[in-house]
């Protein structure tokens, strides 16, 4: 298998780190050579991307790639134009139809969010559910998931589009935010998210990669749960008396911050069990926050 990560971030690294453990050989796209070179101690082969223009380097991975998966971003602002292309893969590739530029492609992973989903009142959404974002960047990832869907049906490729709920992980965690100073307690009556551990996203795409699956999959963990509590748990691990609650009514939030809670469900993660046979390494809040504790992996 030759996968190229476009957007090798925090979960296209986890990625790209788990396909080579595969035996997967792995190109990984980034915007600055700092990055780059991180990429490359970890065995990826690194290209910079600036998001708008296709370079030599990466023209010749997509000549080689089976596998590709995309975990770059359209932009948050909604274009003038509504027929406008919005993932910035598919801008950069302008009119070099994909077949053209990656002749030996065999499938396509796509990573998207939850929020395209929009708010249910905590009432629990599947893959069936239909999108009602609320919000520009969910509407704008509405239109990228739409465009590379499309792509799979001009191609005969199959595309597996991945919503992703909140994703954390060593480095990005409550500990984290504990040891920053910066944990608080917002508490907003009846919320709920989901969330996601890095690896459980990194074993699910390289599951869905072999299989070459097709479709929308949720990647999410068992355990919706009310954001106070997973800081609470975070707190009591540590042995730090956990901050005062907060009520998110008269909270100081960023407008972005506050739209966050403006969406409240459960998302079900039982299709990504049958069809790719994943079993979450991290199943839930308190699961996972235990064990990165104890094996001092956060």
């Amino acid at each position: 298998m030759n996968m190229l990560v476009l957007g090798a971030g925090f979960s296209g690294t986890a990625i790209a780190q788990t396909a080579l453990k595969h035996g997967a050989t792995v190109f990984g796209t980034t915007r600055s050579d700092d990055k780059a070179a991180r990429l490359e101690e970890l065995g990826i082969t690194p290209i910079v991307f600036d998001g708008a223009n296709l370079s030599p380097a990466l023209e010749q991975a997509l000549g080689k790639v089976t596998h590709l998966i995309v975990s770059i971003a359209p932009p948050r602002a909604e274009a003038d134009d509504p027929d406008a292309i919005v993932d910035p893969t598919l801008q950069a590739l302008g009119d070099l139809s994909l077949t053209k530029a990656a002749p030996s492609l065999r499938w396509i992973g796509y990573l998207s969010t939850v929020g395209v989903y929009g708010n249910h009142d905590g009432a629990w959404v599947d893959e069936a559910t239909p999108a009602k974002p609320t919000s520009e960047r969910s509407r704008q990832r509405v239109r990228a998931e739409a465009e590379w869907m499309a792509v799979g049906e001009a191609t005969g490729l199959p595309v597996g589009t991945f919503r992703l709920s909140g994703i954390y992980g060593p480095g990005r965690n409550a500990f984290r935010t504990i040891e920053k100073g910066k944990s608080r307690r917002l508490v907003k009556q009846g919320q709920v998210f989901n969330r996601i551990h890095v690896g459980d996203i990194a074993q699910a795409l390289c599951l869905a990669a072999d299989k070459r699956a097709d479709g929308i999959f949720n990647i999410t963990d068992d355990l919706p749960a009310p954001p106070q509590d997973v800081v609470t748990f975070a707190h009591e691990l540590m042995g730090v008396e956990p901050p005062p609650e907060i009520d998110f009514e008269t909270a100081d939030l960023s407008p972005m911050a506050r739209s966050f809670y403006g969406e409240n469900k459960r998302v079900s993660n039982a299709k990504s069990k049958a069809v790719l046979g994943l079993e979450y390494r991290w199943p839930d809040y308190r699961t996972a926050l235990q064990r990165m504790w104890d094996e001092k992996d956060w």
